[in-house]
Parts: C-alpha cells; structure tokens; sequence
C-alpha cells in the first residue's frame, strides 16, 4: 500500500503501540534479573530470564522497521527538507529536555545504590548538568549527562536524516531499490535474506563492539538496527512483501518459538561452568538472527491479517506511547526504590511496579496533551498541525 494514497496502517500502528508497551514491561523485567542494570531488586535472579529472552532479539528491531515505514510514509506528502526540519523538532527537543529533566533520577540513583554516594538530588543534578565525570566505582565511571533510554530517539532521528539526504541527492535511488528489495524478497527469501543479512552483522560485529548505546562506537547496533529501518522503509509501498509476511506467518512463529528455546538454552550454558566453544558462538549469532527477523515477520504477518478496523484505543495510544515512553523508565526507578523498604514478594510487587508505572504515563500524556508548552518537550504536536506532519503510521516523536 503506497504512502501516497494517504490510506492509514492500523496494523502497524498497533504494533508500535504494542512495542513500546513490551518496552516498559521489559524494563520492569531488567529490575529483577541478574543482568547489569541502573538498580537492582535485593530478590533479583535469573528465574525469569528465559521470558525476557522472547523479545529481547527483536523488540527495538520491529521498532526500527515500523520507524523506516512511517519515514517512507512522511516523505510521500513531504519534501526531505521539511520531513528533516519536522523529524528534528519532535525528536531532539523531548531527546534535550529528557537528558536534562527525566533521566537525572535514574542517574541519581544508580551513583548512590553502585557507588555508595551520599549526596542530595540537588547537588548530583548540578553536578550532573556541569558533566561530572567522578561518579566512579574503581575504573568503572558513569558518563554523565546521558539519554539512558532515550537512546532510541537519536538512533531514530539520524537514521531519519540519512534517508531524507539520501532521497534529497538522489531522487530515482528509493525507486530502484524498491524493486529491488520487492524482487529480493519473494517467497522463502522473505525470511532467508535479511536473516542472513542480521547474522552476517551479529557474527562479524557483535564480539568486537557489543551493544552500548552510546551512537559514536555503537557499529553493531547501527549496523543491525539502520538495516532494518531501510528494509522497512524499502517495502512501505510494497504490498508483496507485506502480503508475503501475512503468508508465511505460521511459519515464522514456529521458528521464533524454535529459535527462542535454542537461545535461552546457549545463554544458560553460558552462564555455567562450561564455555562454549568459538564455533558453537558463532552458531548461536546465525540463529539469533534468525529468530530476530522470524519474529519480525511473524507479528508483522499476523498484525496484517487480523487487523483490519481503527478503534479509539488505537488513536488515544498513537500519540500517548511516546509521552509514556519518554517517563516511563524513571517512574520504574522511583517505584522501585520506594517500595523496596516495604519487601513485597517479587511478583506482587513486579506487577504492583507495572502499575504504577501505567498510572504515571497516563497522567503525564493527560497533563501534557492540554499544556501547550509542554507538547514538543513530549514530542507532540501542536493542536493546529496537519496530519501531514506525521505521515501515514505515526513513529515516536
């Protein structure tokens, strides 16, 4: 379906919608887990490691994609010069304004549970806002300021900015690789090509730069999540490849499910006693791929085929998700330590966590939304824009 028709895709509204709401269960999920984190539950264990592991591969992945599709969608009814200038004002003023408001607490708290500082708010903020660099634990020092998890929206706007320019230079190149990538991907090799593609960047990057999140060193990530964006912005217009998606979606499902099992069970032999060999890491980089794209295509087909009507759900969480996206990882943070002197038992208190955190999203989009000073530091629009600013699906910001 063309981004020039104007018509609107529920379906991937819903799955961006959906997402980003996976996005703040999983960070509920990273307070309990052994894994490294701002701070950590006294109960934390690996006990439900193996569920976050199902969207782990693929969560900000399937967000990159559906990111790429609305981008194509934007510059069918805008020029590159202005989808650029509208890009950099409903990403970069929240990405500012959350660095220097929303984030400070999680750093806050995580320079007084790791490196047993004793400091008030006040005095960390300012040394904060002045980029203090002696927040350390021996070598180990916590780079501030910093957008913690708001890493996606930089990621996003530069990925924005490089196909807007790119488009601007040359006009005919989205054309030629639209059909391109419609005849690449044909049947089986819907899933074949770009699973090869992921696991080719995970086996040759993913060992020599990991995943920092920090844009200037971040080659595996850039790599892994800018092709998903093109390949999401290639086939907006392609009803193939969506109708491809749609078929071969059971299939897909059953090998994520296949993937996940084969993934949860090489981390757990990870985490043992035995180290895996160099050629059973490379086996288990092939298969993540796998099950990173798998996933992809499975929510995507699915999504394509049961989703056929708007609802007002659908157009209240469209623009509330990023608002809810921007706090929600510092309403986490706070919960958690405030109810940690209370010592619910971890699973009443995860989902009295989840909770809270959905009260203090809704309240804040509530707020913002009538506030019109308060709209662009939340990335949205203001009241008189058209629908042309946003496009057909409706990406962060």
């Amino acid at each position: 379906m063309s981004p020039d028709t104007g018509a609107r895709r529920i379906d991937l509204d819903w799955i961006r919608i959906v997402a980003f709401l996976l996005l703040i269960l999983y960070h509920v999920g990273m307070y309990y887990v052994s894994w490294d984190w701002h701070v950590k539950s006294p109960a934390a264990s690996s006990t439900i490691e193996p569920l976050m592991f199902l969207t782990n591969p693929w969560r900000l992945a399937l967000l990159f994609l559906v990111s790429g599709v609305a981008t194509a969608y934007m510059l069918g009814k805008l020029a590159p010069g202005p989808l650029a200038r509208s890009r950099s004002w409903r990403l970069l003023v929240p990405l500012v304004f959350g660095i220097v408001v929303i984030v400070p607490p999680q750093s806050y708290w995580e320079v007084v549970e790791k490196g047993g500082y004793s400091l008030d708010y006040l005095e960390f903020w300012g040394r904060y806002l002045r980029a203090d660099q002696t927040f350390c634990r021996g070598k180990d020092c916590l780079i501030v300021p910093t957008w913690n998890h708001l890493w996606f929206v930089i990621y996003l706007w530069f990925y924005t900015m490089v196909i807007a320019g790119i488009v601007s230079l040359a006009p005919s190149w989205r054309e030629r690789w639209e059909m391109r990538l419609e005849g690449a991907l044909t049947g089986w090799k819907l899933i074949v090509v770009p699973w090869l593609l992921l696991a080719i960047v995970r086996m040759a990057l993913v060992g020599r730069f990991g995943s920092t999140h920090a844009f200037v060193d971040d080659w595996y990530n850039h790599a892994q999540y800018f092709l998903v964006f093109s390949i999401g912005f290639l086939a907006a217009r392609s009803d193939s490849i969506w109708a491809g998606m749609e078929r071969l979606r059971w299939i897909a499902l059953l090998l994520a499910f296949a993937t996940w099992g084969l993934l949860v069970w090489y981390f757990q032999l990870r985490s043992g006693p035995a180290v895996p060999d160099s050629g059973l890491r490379m086996a288990q980089r092939v298969v993540y791929g796998l099950n990173e794209w798998v996933w992809i295509v499975a929510i995507c087909g699915f999504a394509r085929r049961w989703i056929k009507r708007d609802s007002p759900a659908r157009r209240y969480l469209t623009d509330a998700i990023f608002p809810f996206y921007i706090v929600h990882q510092t309403a986490i943070i706070l919960f958690a330590i405030w109810l940690r002197p209370l010592a619910i038992p971890p699973l009443a208190e995860g989902l009295l966590l989840i909770a809270l955190t959905a009260v203090v999203c809704v309240a804040t989009y509530e707020i913002v939304k009538r506030v019109r000073w308060l709209r662009p530091l939340f990335g949205l629009r203001q009241r008189r824009a058209t629908s042309a600013a946003s496009g057909g699906i409706a990406t962060p910001g």
